[in-house]
């Protein structure tokens, strides 16, 4: 600056510049001077020094503002994001709602109904926003600066009247209506003017007609009802499955051969095992299982039901809601031996017979058909039209050629599957039967069904012995049998395991009571440990429960599938080798 200074002078000196002497120049070397070419600069204007900042969309304030500071305008980059018109702007920064902003005003409420009647008979009313100004300058803009919102057009040809103003007749909205007809001469009593008086009619109607549409408007109706019959028909249209004709099921044998160097098949129980598989069931003492042994994936939906072979348990029966029914090797290679195929839907129950030798199988087809469990071959087929929930065979061995089934027509069928007929009906039921347990001594049979009721029968009499049926019971879909045959466990609906003597008296037990899991809707098959320690069920959620009998406290509780576990069994012969089939197509054995 000092060198601008000596070289130039000041506008006083410009009068007498030539009277004075040159001023003498200082030379500029380049050694003398270096150039910054980033100074230090300061940004700060001290004007601002007094202001304090503030978000726009702030609404309380912890300090008092200044009026300079309150009206400063928004500094920052704009949300390109944003509306750019101004309005819309401010009210994104007013937004206090997630749909917007809501003014707290005080309204009257004859101002409020004024404006609501007006807008539904008329199409518009005033805008009551006080954060706009409309072009004649009153509070809300509404549409386009009129004040309005609705029908602005009509606002401005009715002049914004609202109800209690006089409305011209070409504008009012009664003009649609149905105009009365006159009152007639008094004096005339019948033709076209005769008196109506107070009970004239209005033009259009059809007084001393028959009420009810016209042809024509029923020849519409009927075209609709139809069309929508056709819609529905073709969107719930599905491929019916084909019931499988008989003599046409089919077997496949999963294993490279059927019979060993000795001609024995898989129904010969294995010998080479640490386990006795020809003892005494609950000879020893059970435990709770701990872990995940093997897991069974065959079937392509839900099981419906597992059973293990009688005595020995060295195999295991699956039915399926695929129509399939499998049987699984217990050890070795713990594979599918054999499938069979004969049911057309999905199988409901499967249940052996004493020596294991045939089974029966319950299916939706309506269909109950006994297999013959070595060969595959299907030995008959029973059907009564109605879908069969369970089917047991008579646990006497006298008695191997009797079944039962428990049907959704409410009645237990006996068949005789040396002839195929029915020899006996037990129909006293009010609704679908679930289960049929024998008890003492297979002299009588316990039913369960959909009418929330337990009945007891004597096998082959169609009398009902005992009735029980309280207020606060539930049905009971699954039914279990202890291994001293003294006590029936019962899954109810409300989330609880009831316990039944099973001997002399039918009768509940009070003192035994299993809850904590959720099993509602499902028929989740409960199931004894082979020395009557623990009892087990699944829940709707997938979990294993595991009660303490004695105790009646849950023992251990596990998540097993992933979905609902419909059935569960213990090995007779294991002291803790649980098998659990689920809706998700897999049946485990746990250990």
């Amino acid at each position: 600056m000092d060198l601008i200074a000596q070289g130039y002078g000041s506008s006083s000196d410009s009068e007498d510049a030539s009277s004075r002497k040159p001023a003498k120049v200082a030379k500029i070397t380049s050694t003398s001077i270096q150039v910054n070419g980033a100074p230090d600069v300061s940004l700060e204007d001290p004007s601002y020094a007094r202001h304090i900042y503030t978000n726009p969309t702030d609404t309380q304030l912890a300090v008092n503002l200044n009026y300079d500071s309150m009206l400063q305008p928004v500094q920052g980059p704009v949300n390109p994001f944003t509306s750019s018109s101004s309005k819309s702007r401010a009210m994104d920064v007013r937004r206090n709602v997630w749909t917007g902003h809501v003014e707290e005003n005080m309204f009257s409420e004859h101002d409020f109904r004024t404006q609501q009647q007006s807008y539904a008979a008329f199409g518009f009313a005033k805008d009551p926003s006080v954060l706009s100004v409309a072009d004649n300058g009153q509070s809300g803009s509404g549409k386009q600066g009129t004040g309005f919102v609705g029908n602005v057009e009509k606002a401005r040809e009715m002049d914004g009247a609202t109800i209690w103003d006089k409305v011209p007749k070409h504008l009012r909205n009664n003009q649609n209506q149905k105009k009365r007809q006159t009152r007639g001469d008094a004096s005339v009593l019948e033709g076209k003017d005769a008196y109506r008086g107070p009970w004239a009619t209005y033009e259009g109607d059809r007084i001393g007609e028959l009420s009810g549409p016209t042809e024509e408007e029923r020849d519409v109706h009927d075209k609709q009802v139809e069309a929508a019959a056709e819609e529905k028909q073709a969107r719930n249209k599905a491929n019916p499955t084909k019931p499988v004709a008989a003599g046409s099921e089919t077997t496949v044998f999963h294993g490279k051969e059927e019979h060993d160097y000795l001609g024995r098949t898989y129904m010969h129980v294995p010998q080479d095992l640490d386990v006795n598989l020809n003892g005494e069931p609950g000879t020893q003492t059970c435990f709770v299982p701990k872990k995940l042994l093997h897991t069974y994936t065959g079937h392509t939906k839900g099981v419906s039901a597992i059973r293990y072979f009688p005595k020995s348990a060295h195999l295991l029966l699956s039915g399926s809601m695929d129509t399939k029914i499998k049987i699984w090797d217990v050890y070795h290679d713990r594979r599918v031996l054999r499938t069979y195929m004969g049911h057309s839907k999905a199988v409901r129950d499967v249940n052996f017979n004493n020596n294991g030798t045939e089974f029966l199988s319950a299916s939706y087809d309506r269909n109950i058909k006994l297999w013959d469990t070595e060969t595959g071959q299907c030995k008959a087929t029973f059907s009564k039209k109605t879908i069969p929930f369970v089917v047991k065979f008579n646990p006497d061995d006298d008695k191997q050629n009797v079944f039962l089934a428990g049907c959704a027509d409410h009645k237990v069928y006996q068949f005789d599957a040396r002839s195929g007929d029915v020899t006996q009906e037990y129909d006293q039921h009010l609704g679908a039967v679930n289960t049929i347990t024998f008890v003492d001594d297979n002299r009588r049979f316990v039913t369960t069904s959909d009418d929330k009721s337990l009945r007891v029968w004597e096998f082959d009499i169609p009398v009902i012995i005992k009735y029980i049926a309280e207020p606060d019971m539930h049905s009971m879909p699954a039914v279990a049998i202890s291994p001293n045959h003294k006590w029936m466990a019962c899954q109810s609906m409300d989330n609880k395991i009831y316990i039944y003597n099973a001997k002399d008296r039918v009768s509940q037990n009070r003192k035994k009571l299993f809850g904590g899991h959720m099993a509602a809707g499902y028929a989740c098959q409960p199931s004894f440990s082979p020395d009557g320690r623990y009892l087990s069920s699944g829940d709707s959620e997938g979990n294993m429960w595991i009660w303490d009998y004695k105790s009646c406290k849950v023992h251990k509780k596990f998540k097993a599938h992933d979905e609902v576990v419909i059935d569960s069994a213990w090995h007779p012969h294991e002291t803790s080798l649980l098998a659990t089939a689920s809706w998700d197509s897999n049946i485990k054995l746990w250990v």
